[in-house]
């Protein structure tokens, strides 16, 4: 799993090194469009998982940094952050 999510990461910043690329030596028209559409698309999904998955962030020393890597990276960073241990309850 752990594979998987290192190559997600690579593949998402890989990507938005295309976008970026696309603002400073824009592509043919249609691919131009296309690139700059799929970026804003990914970078809402991004901003909407940093306010989802804000909550689970607590108790992080760096929460800022994992802020801006789930911006990078969206899904990959929140499934590779440990999930913390919770007390069972006993009812």
């Amino acid at each position: 799993m752990k594979f998987i999510l290192g190559l997600g990461k690579a593949l998402t910043v890989a990507f938005w090194g295309v976008v970026l690329f696309n603002l400073f030596m824009p592509q043919p028209l249609p691919l131009n469009l296309l690139i700059s559409a799929a970026g804003i698309i990914l970078l809402s999904l991004h901003v909407l998982e940093v306010l989802f998955f804000n909550g689970s962030l607590r108790g992080r020393s760096h929460r800022w940094f994992d802020r801006l890597q789930i911006l990078l990276t969206g899904i990959f960073h929140v499934m590779s952050i440990p999930r913390s241990q919770e007390a069972p309850s006993h009812a």
